[in-house]
């Protein structure tokens, strides 16, 4: 059968390639005439294969972050972490330069909820022959160890302490200490640190539960320019910034004692 003549025409031009009206086809078109880039044609929205139409598609849920870790006491080891009372929210972390040396500095920590935030750091000094994890009456040196502060004194006036402040004149010292240096305004502010000591009591308490032969009177107080006896001493400023500082409602504990004692 025969066809007619513009049908013929028609497929001589389609079979050479070109449109009707002069132009290249489209290869999207023609992709049997070897077209080999054609451009890219946007595809109709269908459902996944395995998904009936109008259901919602499964979104795989993002991975969750992995958990802070909360932030630590920095040099406390575990060992005296442990020793922390579980309620306590402030501690003044003293650390010695050495176990034999008297020098050190204190940083004054407060646990937000998330771990401890830290404060200025202030020079301290100890004991005259550094530290010791069992401390005796007249050794020189001062306990390691993470220890309650309850109780507050000095000769001079409140500053503004938290805690109880025993004002007395019966806080007084003469005399010089081990370098030569004048004693007198050593106890001035005092802040009793709970060795062996009746928590609740003036620091001026004599008292010692586990009795005379493992020593007691251990302070923060006043630094008069040398070695102490076992106490901690810092600058006047910095006992009254202590003093206002410290918040019985936070329950704050000292820990203290040489760098490597501490990291245990």
């Amino acid at each position: 059968m025969s066809l007619p003549r513009r049908a013929l025409v028609g497929l001589a031009l389609l079979l050479v390639g070109c449109a009707p009206d002069g132009s290249s086809p489209s290869a999207a078109v023609s992709p049997a005439l070897g077209a080999t880039s054609a451009p890219a044609v946007s595809a109709p929205d269908v459902p996944a294969p395995d998904v009936p139409a109008g259901q919602p598609v499964a979104v795989a849920a993002a991975r969750p972050a992995p958990p802070e870790l909360p932030r630590q006491l920095p040099g406390v080891g575990a060992q005296l972490r442990s020793a922390i009372p579980a309620g306590a929210r402030q501690a003044l972390v003293v650390t010695g330069d050495g176990p034999d040396a008297s020098t050190g500095h204190a940083v004054l920590y407060r646990d937000d909820g998330d771990g401890w935030l830290a404060g200025p750091t202030w020079p301290t000094r100890n004991a005259r022959k550094g530290w010791t994890t069992d401390h005796r009456q007249g050794d020189l040196r001062s306990p390691v160890g993470v220890f309650t502060l309850s109780d507050a004194g000095g000769r001079l006036p409140d500053p503004g302490s938290r805690l109880p402040y025993d004002r007395s004149d019966d806080f007084v010292i003469s005399g010089t200490g081990f370098d030569g240096e004048p004693l007198a305004g050593a106890f001035d502010y005092v802040v009793a640190i709970d060795y062996n000591r009746v928590p609740g009591s003036t620091p001026l308490d004599r008292r010692r539960p586990r009795g005379s032969g493992y020593g007691g009177g251990i302070w923060l107080h006043v630094d008069h320019g040398g070695p102490t006896h076992g106490c901690v001493s810092m600058t006047a400023d910095r006992m009254r910034e202590l003093l206002t500082a410290l918040d019985p409602a936070l329950h704050p504990v000292v820990v203290m004692g040489d760098a490597a004692a501490l990291a245990r």
